[in-house]
């Protein structure tokens, strides 16, 4: 049986990468071969090109000085070879070849970004149920994706998908799930999958990343 090589992003931290041990062993159970991308942005373009799909993972907050806005003082900084790393895969899959992607928490925040939208960066000054997105809680969401529970984890969110199109949200209006229709597979969440009991919102989007990256010529 050949399975498609899923690259997962991970954080440089210290003297090792750091990949989410529940994401990597969701895209193996969901049938796809995990392999965990250190963040090397020169590399970008390989990386596209050797793996059947993407899967962008949860971290801290994005920079947003080359978005125009200075990063909030609150905001807790990703690494910044992390977020050079990840826009240059964004870049290179915008060029080609066409890959299926799943974003998730930070990963939809930078999809967003790079579809030229906009972030709160910091939910607590202006949302009143922030709460509900922090502290690894679950809170429903609805829409075009799917109606149920996720497991959140967050203070920041889009406030403009740009090029992308808006298919979940929160009860109190936050942006759950965006999507390219020019693509074949193009997903943002804003919650963790790999954490949500509800497989409908958690390991069956994995499961439709892998199906479609299957459909790609290189498999391991």
């Amino acid at each position: 049986m050949h399975r498609p090589l899923i690259g997962v992003t991970a954080d440089p931290a210290a003297d090792r990468y750091s990949a989410s041990r529940p994401l990597v062993d969701m895209v193996a159970h969901a049938g796809g071969m995990p392999v965990v991308l250190p963040c090397l942005a020169d590399r970008a373009a390989e990386y596209v090109r050797v793996c059947g799909g993407l899967l962008l993972s949860g971290g801290d907050d994005p920079v947003m000085e080359g978005f125009g806005a200075p990063t909030h003082p609150q905001a807790r900084p990703i690494d910044p070879r992390r977020q050079a790393f990840e826009l240059a895969l964004l870049d290179a899959l915008a060029a080609g070849p066409q890959r299926p992607v799943l974003g998730v928490c930070l990963g939809m925040q930078l999809m967003g970004l790079h579809a030229g939208g906009a972030l709160d960066q910091y939910l607590p000054e202006s949302l009143p149920t922030a709460g509900v997105h922090w502290g690894k809680v679950e809170h429903r969401v609805g829409g075009e994706l799917a109606e149920g529970m996720v497991h959140s984890h967050h203070r920041q969110a889009l406030t403009d998908p740009g090029s992308l199109r808006v298919i979940a949200t929160a009860p109190d209006g936050v942006v759950e799930a965006v999507r390219d229709d020019d693509q074949p597979f193009y997903l943002g969440v804003q919650w963790h999958p790999e954490r949500t009991a509800d497989e409908r919102l958690g390991l069956d989007l994995v499961r439709a990343l892998i199906e479609h990256a299957s459909a790609t010529l290189v498999t391991a």
